[in-house]
């Protein structure tokens, strides 16, 4: 692979990764408008492609659409680059974080500097809700599960299974017609089986070394205690941040505490309860991907040693077992998505997982308007009208404006330290 031939595509993953703010629905937003329209890396249809997989995948899912961009770009090796690329970012400020709550008694931000970034994320959603419709949306079968999933997601916005489940059962929907047939009969091609084959192993032989260095008590245990959390997580996790950061909540704030951890007196991984709220506080109010949050906990575990070697070995550590399942798993079952679409039964069902995916965004931009427009209580809140003005100019602006994606983030940034 000749690398100068992309560093421009790899400027646009950084500049990307350093203004991508609110989760993966807003991702998806922002690589329509810059990998898309502006750059044209890919088709419409082919990210909405790209995102169907990746949402029926664990892991983290706008992490792993970006790194099939890279891939359908310049194959595996740029898949890795623009992988490294858009998780060091967000990964050095958050295993920053674990170092620097020593020295600050509020390492807190002024919220209202970011006050403008909810409802500009929210009309970064709607704009993808938009220009996928008229992809993935084409009869009255796909219109009808567009309306549903959008009904589902609104309701069971919080539900991890929510999203996979919505698409598996929309392609099975479109199953029921056999009027839609593959475009060409093509002979699939030959399985690689060899990054499934390394994701496995490695999820035994951390699994095997972690428990190992447990029961003998290894000096440096703690590190392949972390490594095996860390790749578990990232290889288990449906659902995005949402999920992992709870999940992550139970394993080192609450399963410490437990009577059976302490009966046996146990030496586990854990972390303040206050420590890590200011962690998953901060993660979701830096760009880049909610994963990241595995750098912040891999130096807090480790950062009880006093050592700032082994802290910031936690940190990479945290790093690499927190994201290499999903680019292992993307770079495997995508070759095989690829394969099975060329059978009729597969080919018809990706008309109804495209629009659920559509659906799926639809109604998270309903859901997170309603957090903006009402309490809890369903009352009105005042002032936002606001909010409803920063959507909407948002939205205008990238359907009829040539402004790059980042320049929007800023001003909005910018805006909400002014006011």
């Amino acid at each position: 692979m000749a690398i100068y031939r992309h560093i421009p595509f790899l400027k646009a993953v950084f500049l990307y990764s350093i203004s991508a703010f609110g989760g993966p629905q807003v991702h998806f937003g922002m690589m329509l408008k810059t990998f898309v329209q502006k750059r044209k890396d890919i088709s419409e249809a082919e990210l909405l492609d790209f995102m169907s997989f990746c949402n029926m995948l664990p892991g983290a899912s706008s992490t792993q659409t970006l790194t099939l961009i890279g891939y359908k770009r310049g194959g595996i090796y740029l898949a890795i680059l623009t992988l490294l690329i858009w998780m060091t970012p967000a990964c050095i400020i958050m295993g920053g974080l674990s170092f620097l709550l020593d020295y600050f008694d509020d390492f807190g931000i002024r919220v209202g500097s970011f006050k403008f970034i909810k409802p500009m994320a929210i009309g970064f959603i709607t704009f993808s809700t938009f220009r996928l419709f008229k992809i993935a949306v084409h009869n009255t079968i796909t219109r009808v599960i567009v309306l549903v999933a959008s009904f589902v997601t609104f309701f069971a916005f919080k539900t991890p299974w929510v999203f996979p489940v919505v698409m598996l059962l929309s392609g099975l929907v479109t199953n029921f017609s056999n009027k839609r047939i593959p475009q060409k009969e093509e002979k699939p091609k030959q399985i690689k089986w060899g990054n499934l084959l390394i994701f496995l192993a490695l999820f035994g032989i951390a699994g095997y070394l972690s428990e190992t260095a447990t029961r003998e008590n290894w000096t440096n245990k703690k590190a392949f205690n972390l490594f095996e959390n860390s790749y578990r997580f990232g290889s288990l996790v449906f659902g995005g941040g949402d999920v992992l950061i709870p999940m992550m909540y139970e394993q080192y704030v609450v399963r410490p505490e437990t009577k059976y951890i302490l009966e046996k007196k146990r030496e586990v991984l854990r972390i303040n309860r206050d420590a890590f709220l200011t962690g998953s506080g901060m993660v979701r109010a830096i760009p880049g991907p909610v994963f990241s949050i595995g750098s912040f906990t891999g130096g807090m575990v480790m950062r009880t040693e006093n050592n700032f070697a082994l802290h910031f070995l936690g940190s990479v550590l945290g790093s690499i077992g927190i994201f290499l399942p999903s680019l292992l798993l993307v770079l495997f079952f995508f070759p095989v998505w690829q394969n099975l679409k060329k059978y009729a039964a597969i080919y018809r069902s990706l008309e109804g997982i495209n629009a659920a995916v559509v659906g799926i965004l639809g109604g998270a931009s309903l859901y997170l308007i309603k957090d903006i427009l009402l309490h809890e209580s369903w009352q009105p809140k005042i002032l936002g009208y606001i909010d409803i003005s920063v959507i909407l100019l948002t939205f205008i602006l990238l359907v009829f404006s040539k402004i790059p994606a980042p320049f929007i983030v800023l001003v909005c940034l910018i805006l909400g330290f002014i006011f």
